[in-house]
């Protein structure tokens, strides 16, 4: 994998995971496999184990082999793995700007960014996404040619609470029920992941960047997307919106076109092949004037 933080510096970076999902679904038993293992049951039986306390005892051991700096978080002690997978970040660990013309990251995350075509698609690594198949809904999705989808990436080593990117109103949630596909770019040669995952969304009518859609997508060992407000309502930017449970997972953002602009290292690093390692509350966009 290849990933750029915001100074510009480029590295590359291959885990254990990475190395076995490209073995696994380079395969036709490999991928038929991890089919199998995709089912929302599978990650149901998990969680089950994960919000036991016997898991807890995983907690320290995860943590040091994933570089997780614990001086971050909230010091206590933990009563199941799941407990210490969301656990909250001590405040000042993470800043959000007080220009509200600056539409921020939602989470902790590697960031890649797409331009919908005219046609509503856009395409990451071999799978083509149509905006239709990804809310199930054709007249919301035309709503978005020719603007941006912004994709933040969360691995298991990041925070996993996610906020308002920006301030406006709230729709009630939509939930699409699907597959707990793992995330990971590797998988995306084989799967489009994105319109086959189970997935949250809901438009945030924003003060300055048009309607924004915000989309929390499950991934495997990741069935329960806990949101805060699942009603309608008024939202402030760094506001809390919910968590991931255990593992990686994604948050998509859709902006119509002519209403934000992008930030360029993200789309310019996008098309080098890069990630981009961003955290909770640094820019993705500024309005569009």
């Amino acid at each position: 994998m290849k990933y750029r933080d915001r100074q510009g510096r480029t590295f590359e970076k291959t885990t254990s995971q990475d190395a076995f999902l490209a073995e696994a679904y380079g395969s036709a038993f490999g991928r038929g496999l991890m089919k199998f293992l995709s089912l929302p049951i599978f990650s149901k039986c998990l969680r089950y184990i994960l919000n036991s306390r016997l898991s807890a005892g995983f907690v320290y051991d995860f943590a040091e082999k994933n570089g997780i700096d614990m001086f971050d978080y909230e010091q206590r002690n933990f009563t199941s793995f799941n407990d210490f997978f969301t656990r909250k970040i001590k405040e000042g660990r993470r800043f959000v700007t007080g220009d509200d013309s600056v539409l921020v990251s939602p989470a902790d995350g590697k960031v890649s960014a797409y331009e919908i075509t005219n046609s509503n698609f856009f395409v990451i690594k071999n799978s083509v996404y149509n905006v239709d198949s990804l809310l199930r809904d054709k007249k919301l999705a035309a709503r978005y040619m020719g603007g941006y989808a912004i994709i933040i990436r969360l691995s298991v080593d990041d925070y996993h609470r996610y906020i308002y990117p920006c301030n406006g109103v709230k729709s009630h949630d939509r939930h699409i029920e699907g597959f707990l596909h793992t995330v990971n770019p590797v998988v995306n040669r084989y799967v489009p992941v994105y319109k086959e995952n189970s997935r949250t969304y809901c438009m945030l009518r924003s003060d300055n960047f048009g309607d924004v859609i915000q989309m929390e997508v499950g991934a495997l060992m990741v069935g329960k997307i806990s949101n805060t407000h699942s009603g309608k309502g008024k939202i402030r930017r760094g506001e809390e919106k919910g968590c991931f449970e255990f593992g990686g997972s994604t948050i998509v953002l859709l902006l119509e076109k002519d209403k934000a602009e992008v930030c360029g290292d993200l789309i310019r690093n996008t098309m080098e092949g890069c990630e981009t390692i961003v955290r909770q509350g640094e820019p993705l966009a500024v309005k569009k004037y």
